[in-house]
């Protein structure tokens, strides 16, 4: 299961978009995210350019030498691929369903309240 952001790096540049990465799961656990286990759990960053590439290299290395966590990064650095856009009933699944669905309760909707507090200055008003 995997993310594609398309942004404009003349408004938000690849760090910043790293950070938010970073920020809303464990980068030190193959193959796992919480109770979700299988390779498509795996910490992976799909790049699109030899600078998206760099960056997040040294993003892990940064982050590596600063010990944040108490395990080594695992997080692949890949070349993207085909990237298979999910069946309709998963898009927008947290904003239709919400709280009404126990796991997005209890795992989906704190990560998304510490996203919000995180990055608040950066949130579309409106």
């Amino acid at each position: 299961e995997a993310v594609l952001v398309a942004y404009d790096p003349t408004v938000l540049d690849a760090e910043h978009i790293l950070k938010a990465f970073w920020e809303n799961h464990d980068p030190t656990t193959a193959n796992r995210q919480g109770n979700d286990v299988g390779t498509q759990y795996r910490s992976a960053i799909f790049f699109h350019s030899p600078e998206q590439e760099r960056a997040a290299r040294e993003v892990i290395a940064r982050l590596s030498a600063e010990k944040l966590w108490a395990n080594p990064i695992v997080t692949e650095v890949v070349p993207a691929s085909t990237f298979w856009q999910a069946e309709d009933y998963h898009q927008e699944y947290f904003a239709r369903v919400g709280s009404q669905n126990p796991y997005c309760s209890f795992v989906v909707e704190p990560k998304v309240a510490k996203f919000r507090k995180a990055f608040t200055d950066r949130l579309k008003k409106g």
